[in-house]
């Protein structure tokens, strides 16, 4: 087959997790089966000698590049009201195509496959920035008419679309994602921990959480948590790290720290370089990652790959991602949250035992095993 993956995840300078989902699948599929053609298409305005560079790491030998010069802004903008066949810029060679980020524009030759990872938009829309609400609000119900399936994360992903969008069900496949288990592992070097730690300003121990800084991630919250067990342990207490990119609507996460006094004992990041993510899993006593909603949650299966114990929220795909390998809370409750991290703190074996079962339930989340399923799912249209 020739097969041809929409790149635009692959080029921003700081991938999110739709990013890390495509590369995974696309990565292992193309190795694991090298009988088929494969493309990455992307539109470039400027700049083109970075977005190569960028994506030359995941293109490797097997996947080809095609890069198209205009914005791929303004196709998306125009696409949405005037069908702007996709195929004038990509060409007809693709028999099928893959949109790893909800939209399927018009016109596409062959096949088409879209992946819908969450409903967010839907269920909880003032969490999502106004662009995002408004292209999804605008161009998602004709890209899920144009896509010969619909690819999500998890079935708890696939429930969430049945409910919205009744009609497709049939078009829909689940494929979990994965996890990298080459750079995310048991990882023991104190010197190197020690090392990135210092460079991200961190001393002692401290509790995790790894993410975007944005509402939906349930920051403040966590912050009302971390304050109640800081009380409870007389102030000695491991520091709370958030680390990652700000997303949007975060200013009052950071007013939170504020107003509880705890600018000395929580720690905002910059944004992390994935060299270093594995390192910094590693050195921390506890993952915290209380979402209210996530269509699979990658961070949380990161962690575990690592060994590092785990605390979730109960809420949308995480407990069906963790199953019995996590501290489970009420995302809900501070003081639900805060006897959480409490448990994780006090008690070793504790520790030692979700270490242990998260190490062997994130074997199964291979992206060799995500990849396979998303191939059968192609199989289906031939």
């Amino acid at each position: 087959m020739n097969i041809a993956f929409d790149a635009l995840p692959l080029i921003s300078d700081r991938i999110t997790g739709i990013g890390w989902c495509e590369a995974g699948q696309t990565m292992a599929m193309a190795r694991l089966h090298p009988e088929n053609n494969y493309t990455y298409n992307f539109f470039s305005r400027k700049d083109d000698h970075i977005k190569l560079e960028r994506i030359e790491k995941f293109a490797k030998d097997n996947i080809k590049i095609k890069l198209v010069h205009g914005s791929g802004f303004l196709y998306r903008t125009v696409s949405t009201f005037l069908p702007v066949p996709y195929s004038r810029y990509f060409g007809k060679e693709a028999e099928l195509t893959h949109f790893f980020n909800y939209i399927v524009p018009p016109k596409v030759s062959g096949k088409t496959v879209v992946t819908i990872h969450d409903m967010v938009y839907k269920a909880f829309p003032e969490t999502v920035r106004a662009r995002t609400k408004y292209m999804l609000d605008t161009g998602l119900k004709s890209s899920m008419k144009r896509a010969d399936i619909i690819v999500t994360d998890s079935e708890f992903s696939k429930r969430e679309i049945v409910k919205y969008f009744p009609k497709h069900e049939n078009k829909i496949r689940v494929v979990p994602c994965g996890v990298d288990l080459e750079k995310f592992k048991p990882f023991n070097d104190k010197v190197r921990i020690e090392e990135v730690k210092k460079s991200l300003e961190i001393e002692g121990e401290y509790f995790l959480y790894l993410g975007t800084i944005e509402p939906r991630k349930n920051l403040e919250r966590l912050i009302e948590a971390y304050y109640i067990f800081s009380q409870r342990t007389g102030g000695e207490c491991p520091k709370l790290v958030l680390a990652g990119g700000k997303g949007w609507l975060y200013d009052s996460i950071f007013a939170k720290v504020t107003e509880l006094k705890l600018s000395d004992k929580i720690i905002f990041t910059k944004y992390v370089p994935s060299e270093d993510m594995n390192a910094l899993m590693c050195g921390a006593l506890a993952f915290v990652f209380p979402s209210v909603y996530e269509g699979f949650g990658m961070p949380p299966l990161e962690a575990m790959a690592c060994g590092v114990p785990v605390l979730v929220s109960g809420e949308a795909s995480l407990p069906e991602v963790t199953g019995d390998c996590a501290v489970i809370v009420d995302a809900y409750s501070p003081e639900n949250i805060a006897e959480g991290m409490n448990r994780l703190y006090s008690d070793s074996n504790l520790r030692e035992e979700l270490s242990k079962r998260g190490l062997e339930r994130a074997q199964s989340f291979s992206w060799d095993n995500s990849a396979e399923i998303l191939y059968n799912v192609y199989r289906e249209l031939f």
